[in-house]
């Protein structure tokens, strides 16, 4: 066995959550960043990830052509998302739900049922800049809202699993 299998066997799975409206830009993207991260450092077996939306308005859609070519650009992979919708089970299910902006974070803290077991928080709270939420670029000017909301993500995302790895004992990775 090796070291990553002995600390996979021996903690539980952290499982994140990633929360826009629609699942088809910045949660998938934040979805695919995280995963990358995840499976760079051989810890996969330790934190899983997902994503969901608020609304209904792109059930069973993939992400966003444009969330898609921005993240290819970057190596991140998107296209094998779906978009669903946050059930109220994500709220005992997960262990962070991670909002993309304040509007959703409003949204999830009055959906989320008392005595949840997930964390509720904007996934911006982890990064180093000082900007609360990630901008939606669905609307407007394409390359650099979806440019932007990849490096928004990225040190948000990289300052969350370093968080994680601290919570985790032992984080040798897999080899």
């Amino acid at each position: 066995m090796n070291a990553g299998q002995n600390v996979a066997n021996q903690s539980r799975k952290f499982k994140i959550l990633m929360v826009c409206l629609g699942n088809i830009c910045r949660s998938p993207t934040a979805h695919g960043v995280l995963e990358k991260l995840i499976q760079n450092k051989g810890l996969s077996k330790l934190i899983e990830v997902d994503s969901a939306g608020i609304s209904t308005y792109h059930i069973g859609d993939h992400p966003d052509q444009r969330s898609i070519v921005a993240a290819e650009g970057r190596s991140y992979s998107l296209e094998e998302q779906v978009a669903r919708q946050v059930r109220a089970n994500d709220f005992q299910e997960f262990d962070y739900v991670l909002a993309m902006d304040v509007d959703n974070l409003h949204h999830l803290e009055s959906a989320a049922p008392s005595g949840c077991k997930a964390k509720v928080q904007l996934l911006l709270s982890f990064s180093n800049d000082a900007i609360e939420s990630v901008p939606d670029p669905y609307v407007g000017d394409a390359e650099p809202g979806f440019e932007k909301v990849l490096d928004l993500v990225e040190d948000a995302c990289q300052c969350l699993l370093e968080e994680l790895q601290r919570e985790l004992p032992n984080t040798k990775t897999e080899q």
